[in-house]
């Protein structure tokens, strides 16, 4: 283990930058994927005074009480505030159906001069609004869809969040580590649990690059993952944690966006990992870290571009050097000791391009290591792969477009439902 380590902090020294796409498209071409890999365009790039008066519109899926959406809130409000925008809504609680659409529109009449969307299902809706006011910019996080429909002032942004889950995988194996050292579980006990919404391509890469995360320190552990079917439900959200604490898990982590998992946790004396914010408030004796993606950046970035007249990209990918992968609130009182240290060399080799989640050398399925997968990155309603992904060795995720297409179930993981 000390050698491991040893290695990645040497890579500290590197200077070199691996790249993640802007604005790609699918294709089943090597070097069109090398060619997509450029860094995200950041706001420093465009010169531009936004008006105090640039109107901008926000819509939620839920409200301050889903750790999702207050993420998003808080980069709103961040963003807004450091380009001196006062004109700005934000609408929370807005169902992923027609009424995202009336509440586009009701913006876009108002005034609002580019309009962002929080949700998976909002996509359809912005699309429409989109067609019917081809002057305002219509920007939508985890989407799909942009880079087929074609429509200039339609977008999709997401972030590389499978490099922080990654991360946060490592604290988690650091914790089982020190767990085994202490005697209180043996290595062949190290069973962790993942509460998701859905069966979506996007939690299937943040369970599966949470567990690789954590498998790189503390390669015994297998994983049980439990589905929701729902975003935000804190009553199945505890549920499940439950059912998997019962079931042996002596770790819980999830994409869900509640404080149900976490709850369960502390109540339970079980260690968690969180995702989208901090959750020490409800369980300062068991939190461990959280990973988030922070909009802020591109929120700042795709409000300047909209003032400045300049065309924004259909799919942007923010990355750690974009700041728009954070590690947030480490509980140095629950973590491992080390864990920081070990945090700190793998996002070296990350930036230096030595560290590649998705390794086709680190996971294997049906007991063989992958040497081709074809993605359905140009979505349709049937699924169809239409683009290989794996490339010089590993899988290209969020490249050929912003929104996660990683949905390979891997051996050490099992779904103990797939209702959703």
């Amino acid at each position: 283990m000390k050698k491991f380590f040893a290695i990645l902090l040497s890579l500290l020294m590197i200077a070199a930058l691996v790249a993640c796409s802007a604005n790609t498209q699918g294709t089943d071409d090597a070097a069109g994927a090398n060619n997509g890999a450029a860094q995200a365009e950041t706001a420093d790039n465009i010169d531009v005074q936004v008006p105090s008066d640039f109107k901008v519109g926000f819509i939620c899926l839920h409200d301050e009480n889903s750790t999702y959406d207050l993420n998003f809130i808080n980069a709103a409000k961040a963003a807004c505030e450091k380009l001196g925008i006062t004109d700005y809504v934000i609408k929370t609680n807005i169902p992923e159906g027609k009424e995202c659409y009336d509440t586009a529109a009701d913006m876009a009449d108002s005034g609002c001069k580019i309009i962002f969307a929080d949700s998976f299902g909002h996509e359809d809706f912005m699309i429409q609004a989109a067609r019917e006011f081809p002057d305002v910019q219509f920007c939508h996080s985890t989407g799909t869809k942009a880079h087929t429909e074609g429509l200039p002032n339609y977008h999709n942004a997401f972030a590389a969040i499978y490099e922080g889950r990654y991360l946060a995988g490592i604290a988690a194996g650091m914790k089982l580590n020190e767990m085994i050292a202490d005697g209180k579980i043996t290595a062949d006990q190290c069973k962790i649990g993942y509460v998701g919404a859905f069966t979506y391509a996007e939690v299937v890469s943040g369970y599966t690059s949470f567990f690789l995360g954590v498998r790189s320190v503390c390669p015994s552990v297998t994983m049980d993952v439990i589905f929701t079917g729902s975003w935000y439900d804190e009553k199945a959200e505890k549920e499940s944690a439950l059912k998997l604490i019962d079931g042996g898990c002596v770790l819980i982590s999830q994409h869900a966006d509640s404080m149900g998992a976490p709850s369960a946790c502390e109540s339970a004396g079980v260690p968690n990992v969180s995702y989208n914010g901090s959750t020490i408030s409800v369980g300062p004796n068991t939190y461990i870290i959280s990973s988030r993606i922070n909009w802020e950046p591109y929120y700042e970035y795709a409000i300047k571009a909209a003032a400045a007249g300049k065309a924004i990209p259909a799919d942007w990918t923010g990355t750690i050097a974009t700041d728009s992968v954070q590690l947030i609130d480490l509980n140095t009182a629950v973590a491992a000791d080390g864990t920081q240290e070990a945090i700190d060399a793998a996002i070296a080799a990350m930036k230096a391009g030595t560290l590649h989640v998705f390794d086709t050398k680190n996971f294997q399925v049906e007991g063989k290591n992958l040497d081709s997968y074809m993605a359905d990155v140009n979505s349709d309603a049937d699924f169809t792969p239409d683009t290989e992904v794996i490339i010089d060795g590993y899988f290209h995720e969020s490249e050929f477009r912003s929104a996660p297409y990683f949905d390979i179930q891997i051996d050490g993981i099992t779904l103990l439902n797939k209702s959703f």
